[in-house]
């Protein structure tokens, strides 16, 4: 009987109907951007200096300008920019007394012990004694961010980490338990009570009272988003045929990089968080439709011997692609001999050897994406310039390697442009590293270079990923190893901040040292070019004979040609 591959080659592995699919799933995948990223404008932080009673009405008085009132009544206020004494410290000075000097301030206060406390007076400003910020905060902005509206500052400036943090931990448990609903329950009830959850926890978010309450409202977007977008992504591998596989992979992940190209605009639209928390977020509510849009994948019906379900499933393909299914493929045939259903379990990842091995080289390199993907972005830091044009430009450099992937993924395959993308990711953080300020061009060259090679391995693993599990376990798969993507998000921030205290480059040198060993891991894994998606264990066991296998083919034919008679 034939396989799904065999059918999907008669109407059509890549026709309308998967188009269709892809498209709808890639506005679903656009989405992600502003969860993924979404805390660089949401939680900005702008400059900002304590709120003063009585300042704003001397400055008035005095006719100062706004540098000249934060010279006069700033603590620490230079031309060198803020530092924590100006954001973080105020005066303990009435600014409401009378006979204050519109030259001398500070001055004209010391010599009035009304005004001072006793004990610390010794004549000059520098004797006047600071305290925390009582009345809160003027910043530096026209528009609100978490920081703003919660005062996320000074002591409390760990509370917007940890906002971001909590979103992290929601990916790294929801890629496990995302996985294994998909898995067990099927791809598109996991993905549609998914994207009803993120819907309506970010709607709540954006009404949040309180910070608490803001943190459990993203804390629940993250348990759910990263399972749905993963969920959506193995759903649309699954749609096409295996030569097919490379342009739905990297058109899907496109989506996400339009994304973040959108998200920028809507955050230079509005600038207050909660109006743009809610304007990415309500579109959402429009993917419930794919109730009626999309099909389950008739692979996950295929291994779970709901073959009847699946061939309801293959003839709308069939309609949908306008081609008619031959009868002699009306019965399907699954790779399983028993007749029980497949269900996931963990330990099917690292029961048998080659499925262990692929389990833990994947986990170190979704590890390695992370944190070098993230860690290059923190270490170069928020430029001086206009934040939406920074984040404009480090959005471009993804479309670039996407070209590249195009054209290399199907002449040389999955393995060697992964390597080389590594090796560029290590390679630039190493010149990064070693060249001298004085080179700032050459520096950020090799930034970008570093960047754009990282993030064509980010690409590539999404598509090698689930090419290396069979159906019934491929979401679990995906989701477990892509944990450690979570992980190394989570450490990343105290690799970059706490190495860098031993010298600026360090952790550069560190980056450099994790992708370059991945650039040999990802060699030990079967190349997958053209090869169809595993439905058992034994297919995915039996991947590296295939490979070994076709080599040898090759080699006696060779040999037989040059042999023949001539």
């Amino acid at each position: 009987m034939p396989t799904l591959d065999d059918i999907l080659e008669q109407i059509g592995e890549f026709d309308f109907f998967q188009k269709q699919a892809l498209f709808v799933l890639c506005l679903f995948s656009a989405t992600f951007a502003p969860i993924y990223v979404g805390i660089f404008f949401l939680g900005f932080t702008p400059e900002h200096h304590c709120h003063s009673p009585g300042v704003a009405e001397l400055s008035q008085r005095c006719g100062w300008s706004l540098e000249e009132q934060l010279n006069h009544t700033v603590p620490e206020w230079g031309s060198h920019g803020a530092s924590f004494g100006s954001r973080c410290r105020r005066y303990e000075v009435d600014w409401n007394a009378t006979g204050i000097s519109c030259t001398d301030p500070l001055g004209s206060l010391v010599g009035n012990q009304s005004t001072v406390p006793l004990g610390s007076l010794v004549g000059n400003q520098s004797t006047v004694p600071l305290g925390p910020c009582w009345d809160g905060w003027v910043y530096d902005s026209l528009g609100t961010s978490l920081v703003t509206e919660f005062n996320l500052v000074c002591e409390d400036s760990w509370k917007l980490d940890l906002f971001q943090s909590c979103v992290n931990v929601g990916f790294f448990i929801g890629s496990v338990s995302i996985g294994y609903i998909a898995d067990r329950f099927g791809r598109k009830l996991c993905l549609l009570v998914t994207v009803l959850v993120n819907a309506v926890s970010g709607v709540l978010m954006a009404f949040a009272p309180s910070y608490t309450w803001t943190v459990i409202f993203r804390l629940i977007q993250g348990l759910v988003s990263k399972g749905c977008w993963l969920t959506g992504y193995v759903l649309i591998a699954e749609f096409v045929g295996s030569n097919y596989r490379r342009a739905a992979a990297i058109t899907y992940q496109l989506a996400f990089s339009l994304g973040l190209l959108v998200l920028t605009t809507l955050a230079y639209v509005l600038p207050h968080w909660r109006w743009l928390q809610l304007a990415v977020t309500l579109p959402s509510f429009f993917f419930l439709l794919y109730y009626w849009c999309l099909p389950e994948s008739p692979r996950w019906l295929i291994a779970q011997k709901r073959n009847d379900k699946a061939m309801e499933v293959i003839k709308r393909i069939a309609k949908g692609n306008k081609k008619e299914l031959p009868l002699s493929f009306q019965n399907l045939s699954s790779e399983d001999k028993d007749g029980e259903k497949l269900k996931p379990s963990f330990l099917d990842l690292v029961r048998t050897p080659q499925i262990r091995k692929h389990t833990f080289v994947l986990m170190y390199s979704w590890f390695t994406s992370s944190v070098l993907y993230q860690g290059l972005i923190m270490h170069m830091g928020v430029a001086a310039g206009n934040m939406y044009l920074d984040f404009l430009y480090s959005a471009l450099v993804e479309f670039p390697a996407a070209f590249i992937l195009m054209l290399t993924l199907d002449r040389i395959g999955r393995r060697y442009p992964w390597a080389a993308g590594n090796v560029m990711a290590g390679g630039a953080c190493l010149v990064a590293a070693l060249v001298p300020d004085t080179l700032f061009w050459l520096k950020m060259t090799a930034a970008c270079l570093g960047r754009m090679g990282i993030t064509m391995c980010y690409e590539i693993i999404c598509l090698v990923n689930p090419e290396l599990y069979p159906t019934f376990l491929r979401n679990l798969g995906v989701l477990v190893c892509s944990s450690m993507c979570d992980l190394g998000g989570i450490i990343t921030p105290f690799l970059v901040y706490r190495l860098a205290e031993l010298w600026h480059e360090l952790p550069l040198v560190v980056f450099a040292v994790i992708g370059l060993i991945d650039s040999g891991l990802v060699l030990l894994l079967p190349e997958m070019k053209g090869k169809t998606l595993p439905e058992t264990i034994e297919d995915a066991e039996n991947l590296h004979r295939q490979e070994r296998s076709k080599e040898k083919m090759i080699y006696l034919h060779v040999l037989t040609s040059e042999a023949a008679p001539k």
